[in-house]
């Protein structure tokens, strides 16, 4: 069987996160990307670190299986170039800022007035229209005003995420909204402007205490190691020095968790823990119940009726746990690339689709179109094959 997106070529003009991720996604599902990029410099991702055998790690993860060309739109001659490419693709995508993108005339709706078949992506931070269209959006800025800061951290503390969310949240928008509008032409021919913010998907994915803090009037305080509203379900020491996340969701869970862990059946019915409103609102009462039962016992104790009790818990593993994880090396979900410095090795995508085969093993040198894609391209819009 073929790739779900074999055949479909796009072409993104893009850089950092947002769109590269989205467009690495659709790579993975076997469409060609060719990633146009700024002469000499290409991607500024790409000089992010050297983590990777010399590659920057952000620009490895996100810039998988795809073709680059270096172009200066402001050149009529490398416009020109990118019009023909424009013309051949189903699909394009960018993440420049909508001014930057009006004056080029690449925004969605500029490119479908001559190539109403194309399904063509904005992704920016706060979108069109509106006081704040302009505003520089790095994924910081966006966890900020997305509400990700003032949710994450300590009491005491505010903390940012530790991944890029809010790029990551626009990504996979962008991602679904293509193939849904790919789906769509498939049926009808139709092409489609798609604008994914990176501010409204964030704001999506908070939306949850939003609408907790909207209807109580109150703004969930956070919560460090606890989850803001079920009990208990956070981080907790053991006695060897080591956490371990426990998490208790129902009342079913919690008369489990007191007879075969705490080893007190009577907790089942205290009027403290009773139910999960209860357990909420006497937290430090029952985290001392918790924290003098794991620090009398040994770790593999504790673990042990875990299990026992059948209680949903977990280690806490840094990024070089994960790198080693024995479900993920079971699994074999990890793959070996050719970088532009040298092989290294990533994570298999995580599409586990019966008989899609492998993803493209590369991440392209500035420049790099191992598949001939720009003549195919441009062949292909000469031809009115879109």
């Amino acid at each position: 069987m073929s790739k779900p997106l074999t055949g479909v070529l796009v072409v993104s003009l893009e850089q950092a996160v947002s769109a590269p991720f989205a467009t690495r996604q659709l790579a993975d599902l076997g469409a060609e990307v060719l990633k146009v990029e700024r002469k000499g410099e290409g991607d500024f991702a790409r000089h992010y670190d050297t983590a990777v055998g010399g590659s920057a790690s952000f620009f490895v993860w996100a810039n998988r299986g795809k073709q680059s060309i270096e172009l200066d739109l402001k050149d009529a001659a490398d416009r020109a170039t990118f019009d023909e490419l424009i013309a051949g693709a189903d699909v394009f995508v960018q993440n420049l800022s909508p001014a930057a993108a009006g004056r080029m005339g690449v925004l969605a709706d500029q490119l479908r007035e001559k190539h109403p078949s194309l399904i063509a992506c904005d992704v920016s931070g706060y979108g069109m229209g509106g006081p704040r269209t302009d505003d520089k959006a790095y994924d910081l800025a966006i966890q900020a005003e997305g509400g990700a800061i003032a949710l994450t951290g300590t009491p005491e503390q505010a903390s940012k995420v530790g991944l890029s969310i809010a790029d990551i949240s626009a990504a996979m928008y962008s991602l679904s909204s293509i193939l849904a509008a790919l789906y769509r032409k498939q049926a009808t021919g139709e092409g489609a402007s798609v604008e994914v913010t990176m501010l409204e998907s964030l704001a999506e994915w908070t939306s949850a205490p939003t609408l907790y803090a909207v209807g109580t009037g109150a703004v969930p305080p956070r919560s460090g190691h606890r989850h803001t509203t079920i009990a208990p379900y956070g981080l907790y020491g053991l006695s060897d020095g080591s956490d371990v996340l426990v998490g208790v969701q129902s009342n079913r869970d919690w008369a489990a968790f007191a007879e075969h862990v705490l080893a007190d059946s009577s907790l089942i019915d205290d009027v403290r823990f009773a139910s999960n409103p209860d357990r909420i609102a006497n937290i430090d009462e029952l985290e001392a119940v918790i924290n003098t039962c794991f620090a009398s016992e040994s770790a593999d104790e504790i673990l042990a009726r875990l299990r026992a009790g059948g209680i949903t818990h977990s280690k806490v593993r840094d990024p070089l746990g994960l790198w080693e994880h024995e479900q993920l090396r079971a699994r074999d979900r990890f793959m070996t690339v050719t970088t532009p410095t040298g092989e290294a090795e990533v994570y298999r995508s995580p599409f586990n689709i019966s008989d899609i085969g492998e993803t493209q093993d590369y991440v392209p040198d500035l420049g790099e179109d191992r598949t001939g894609l720009v003549e195919r391209l441009v062949e292909r819009g000469r031809e009115g094959d879109v």
